[in-house]
């Protein structure tokens, strides 16, 4: 509007008419173009009343862009870091654990064998099978009392996690936990894990169905992550992928 407005009632080319907007609105004032009409003159105050918050606002706004941006990375960058001590202490193990209850896995192993080969497309790929998958839990195959065990051997490291003000940020992350902690009390308040009425039993394989659901979509976004940051994060955990039973942590050629 200042452009036009110069243009028409100061008879300023396009070039003097931008030129002396921004000037203007930046507060720069060179003074060697200046209105020498009194509509000139009005037009004038209006873009510095109007235009000078303006120009700041968008100059603030980019500012905060850059600021935001780099601070979303530094938070990322620490949630990650949690993840990774997550499964490094537990979440592999709990995995182990899980796929020995689940009647499927021979469909996991097939879509989850992750090599160091795997692209963005292959992750993805992964994703959406698991989205289709349904998980099939009978808690005869696996063992529930080892399960009760390695969760509650690790209770100081949930509490802590679940603490944590960073891991409040990553939703899926805190209902992964809230499920695992959910799980752990229900196995801890029965007397016999062996001896459980069927229907007892059903309600527990629904919880260790949830749990293990929630774990592997987080599994796989975290080693997804590390592929594209962290080589020798990725390699050790495909040498220990629990959904690959030819894994060996020996590094071969």
């Amino acid at each position: 509007m200042g452009t036009l407005g110069f243009m028409l009632f100061e008879n300023m080319s396009l070039t003097n008419a931008i030129y002396f907007s921004i000037v203007t609105m930046a507060t720069v004032g060179y003074g060697d173009i200046h209105p020498k009409t009194e509509i000139g003159k009005i037009l004038t105050i209006i873009i510095i009343i109007g235009g000078v918050g303006t120009f700041l606002s968008v100059v603030a706004s980019i500012t905060d862009v850059f600021v935001n941006r780099r601070e979303e990375t530094i938070r990322q960058e620490k949630v990650n870091m949690v993840l990774g001590l997550f499964f490094s202490e537990m979440g592999n193990d709990l995995l182990k654990h899980f796929v020995k209850f689940d009647n499927e896995i021979e469909s996991l192993y097939k879509n989850l064998k992750i090599s160091i080969k795997w692209k963005n497309e292959d992750f993805t790929n992964a994703y959406d099978l698991l989205k289709k998958h349904r998980l099939s839990i009978d808690s005869h195959k696996g063992d529930m009392p080892a399960l009760l065990k390695c969760m509650q051997s690790r209770a100081d490291m949930l509490l802590r996690l679940i603490e944590n003000p960073i891991i409040q940020e990553h939703e899926l992350f805190t209902e992964l936990l809230r499920a695992v902690f959910h799980l752990r009390d229900e196995l801890s308040h029965r007397n016999n894990l062996s001896e459980l009425l069927d229907s007892d039993r059903k309600h527990l394989e629904g919880d260790i169905s949830r749990a293990y659901k929630l774990l592997i979509f987080e599994w796989l976004r975290y080693l997804r992550y590390i592929k594209n940051n962290y080589g020798y994060l990725f390699s050790l955990a495909i040498r220990t992928n629990p959904f690959d039973p030819g894994a060996t942590i020996v590094v071969k050629d």
